[in-house]
């Protein structure tokens, strides 16, 4: 491949990474800074609930899209250059970006089942509580989205 188109596909591949990487991290300080605040102050506990439900359902399908091509253009981009001869920034990012998949996919396919099922049984104390688990689970991955984005800006 000549050097002008794989100069052209890691600039495609850096893109992707990055705009993915603003979706989902954007995402989660939006619905944790903004959407929740907003929400404890304005509604009651089960029409509260009932718009995380909602807006679950249409955030974390996109995330499965930001995050399945986070990590393929992440790894890709990786794999072009060799583990060996990567920055020690990579390796965090490379790693952090994994365990942060990990806690995604926990959330999207055990804990939002169990709040759109206690929510859809009118069980708000159960639905609070799993709420309460996603709530933290969401700052663990902001925390560790902040350690990668420092990672990624000392990678050189």
């Amino acid at each position: 491949m000549n050097k002008g188109v794989q100069t052209m596909l890691r600039q495609l591949l850096l893109l992707i990474h990055l705009l993915s990487v603003i979706s989902w991290v954007g995402g989660m300080f939006f619905a944790y800074f903004c959407l929740r605040p907003a929400a404890v102050e304005t509604l009651d506990s089960p029409s509260r609930l009932k718009l995380w439900v909602a807006t679950f359902a249409r955030f974390l399908p996109y995330m499965a899209i930001a995050v399945t091509l986070l990590l393929i253009s992440g790894i890709t981009m990786l794999l072009s250059v060799g583990f060996q001869f990567a920055p020690v920034g990579w390796h965090i990012m490379f790693t952090l970006g994994l365990v942060m998949a990990g806690v995604y996919l926990y959330i999207y396919l055990w804990l939002f089942p169990q709040l759109r099922m206690h929510c859809a049984a009118t069980s708000w104390q159960e639905a609070s509580q799993v709420l309460g688990a996603i709530r933290r689970f969401v700052a663990i991955n902001l925390a560790l989205g902040l350690i990668v984005v420092i990672a990624a800006i000392s990678a050189r």
